[in-house]
């Protein structure tokens, strides 16, 4: 599934090309993606204004001032603007027409989503949607520190991987850079939440700002099914200290790489570094 750096990279991508225009239509080739698609994206979205693309944790949200379209990518949707005379695939579920502005071509955004475990919903102006109330603070904010995660975790017995990646407490730290910031600052993902110290809680907040920051800029970690806008990979994946490294020896020691399911969820570690 796409992670927070995927999502981020897919907003800037398709950020220039929404705000400011205005919505000339919507065609659904279904009703229904995840979840059944609401009345308001094709009665009340057409002919509003995109005034700011947001992203919430992995979520994507077109602001206008009936409301908000909600989107979300799960495992293998993509969005890319088109010129509007390229015709729909098979699994090309949303067209969202674009008024063009002066001297600019028509375009569409197009919701492409081979398996329909993403989503398209609506969000009222003044509301937060459920699928968004509770969660935590985004981890590239001030919001996000050390000092919260040591807070948070008093008490804790799950492992800190699992609370790491628990949106209710930070959005969007998803597997992959779980296990890369846990790596970066020394931390066993096995541990007890509530046995880590606050200093090295310090260290992990850092480090997943620093990865989440680095991968962004990087174009995400390329995933089996993930393009970015422009319809080329990421490539942070090249940047993997641990995940997907089973066996391989570690960057920094040479000790073989761990892996061990955590929470259903498939987890690396080296034995050495992380402690």
């Amino acid at each position: 599934m796409p992670e927070l750096p995927e999502v981020e990279t897919a907003r800037r991508g398709i950020a220039p090309y929404l705000i400011g225009r205005r919505v000339a239509g919507v065609t659904l080739r279904r009703a229904d993606l995840r979840w059944p698609i609401p009345d308001e994206i094709t009665q009340l979205l057409p002919g509003q204004r995109i005034d700011e693309v947001e992203r919430r944790a992995k979520y994507l949200l077109l602001h206008t001032h009936a409301g908000s379209a909600l989107l979300h990518l799960g495992m293998t949707g993509v969005l890319r603007v088109l010129p509007p005379d390229i015709a729909p695939g098979i699994h090309d579920h949303v067209d969202i027409a674009l008024e063009p502005l002066q001297g600019e071509q028509a375009r569409i955004l197009r919701f492409t989503d081979p398996r329909r475990f993403g989503c398209l919903l609506w969000q009222p102006p003044g509301t937060t949607h459920e699928l968004l109330a509770g969660l935590g603070p985004e981890p590239l904010t001030d919001a996000f520190d050390g000092d919260l995660l040591f807070r948070r975790s008093r008490g804790r017995k799950a492992a800190v991987k699992l609370f790491l990646m628990d949106n209710a407490i930070v959005v969007g730290v998803g597997n992959i850079y779980a296990s890369e910031a846990l790596f970066a600052a020394g931390i066993d993902p096995r541990r007890e939440a509530g046995s880590v110290s606050r200093p090295r809680y310090q260290r992990l907040a850092g480090e997943v700002k620093r990865i989440l920051a680095w991968a962004i800029e990087r174009g995400g970690t390329t995933l089996r099914d993930f393009l970015n806008p422009d319809g080329a990979p990421g490539y942070f994946f090249r940047e993997l200290f641990v995940y997907g490294r089973e066996g391989d020896p570690c960057k920094v020691c040479g000790t073989a790489i761990r892996q061990a399911v955590i929470g259903q969820r498939s987890t690396f570690w080296c034995p050495r570094c992380q402690k």
